[in-house]
């Protein structure tokens, strides 16, 4: 998920694509429903063997996690993954979360499945799970695999800074003189040209979820984020470009960039066998 603007962060949906895959493979989960921390979610598991939490990416859902899970479920691994609250099935939280509050649902997600520790996999949101979780839990996590991670914030160009000084002062204004029908006009116009369209689909929940998330730096988790990771990316990736890959390789205390040419922000279904592959050599070494 990029951050587009500092306020408002850039489309990054799941891939339609992968529809008739993920509806195949339905038939393989354990799909189900339960309440964690009040909050009703559905879940799926997979496999048995060693085990894997994976979490998506926002605005999608685990059927977006299948075709991995699928393949890992065949090399000795019991995946789990749920809908994070306010995606897919699963109910909204109560009010805007930020990613602590992620966090701390995949820790009650582990504890319902009974884990004291285990493999991670995320994407996008998922990623930034990832990064707060394993430098703030370290021993919940074994080792660690991230696809096309958000998590770097991106400062808005001098352009977007003043035009949203400049629509700050307009809607002031109009309020300071009691013009409150046209500065709500001038909140939804600036919207509808602006916003993104995970912004502007979201319901107001999950709208203050999306601002304080894109508004989260994480290079100060990433920093501490020791777990053995090996970073997942495509070079064609326009929502988390190469170059946060990169930059967060560079930061981690042990990681390894591996790029799929070609792949876009779903870098890890665009090369599913390959990025299987790769997840089951990092958990299997010493």
């Amino acid at each position: 998920m990029s951050a587009g603007h500092a306020h408002q962060p850039a489309q990054t949906g799941a891939p339609g694509r992968n529809s008739s895959t993920c509806h195949r493979l339905n038939s393989a989960m354990q799909v189900s429903r339960r309440v964690i921390d009040s909050i009703e979610i559905r879940q799926a598991v997979i496999g048995e063997g060693a085990p894997l939490l994976m979490a998506h990416g926002w605005g999608a859902s685990i059927e977006t996690l299948f075709p991995l899970a699928d393949r890992l479920s065949r090399q000795g691994y019991r995946c789990a993954m749920a809908d994070l609250p306010g995606f897919g099935e699963s109910a909204e939280p109560p009010q805007a979360w930020a990613v602590r509050d992620y966090v701390e649902f995949c820790l009650a997600f582990l504890d319902s499945l009974g884990w004291a520790r285990a493999h991670y996999f995320g994407h996008s949101l998922g990623g930034r799970i990832g990064l707060m979780l394993t430098a703030d839990y370290p021993q919940r996590v074994h080792k660690m695999t991230l696809s096309n991670s958000a998590g770097i914030k991106v400062e808005p160009s001098i352009g977007q800074r003043i035009r949203l000084a400049a629509y700050r002062r307009a809607r002031g204004g109009l309020t300071k003189i009691g013009a409150n029908a046209s500065a709500e006009s001038l909140r939804r116009l600036y919207n509808q040209r602006f916003g993104s369209a995970d912004y502007l689909q979201a319901s107001p929940i999950m709208r203050g979820t999306l601002v304080t998330i894109v508004n989260q730096d994480l290079l100060a988790y990433a920093r501490r984020a020791a777990a053995p990771t090996v970073l997942i990316w495509g070079d064609a990736d326009e929502e988390t470009p190469l170059w946060m890959g990169q930059k967060l390789e560079a930061t981690m205390p042990d990681a390894a960039l591996i790029v799929h040419p070609g792949a876009g922000h779903y870098a890890y279904l665009d090369f599913p066998e390959r990025t299987a592959s790769i997840m089951d050599a990092l958990f299997r070494s010493e």
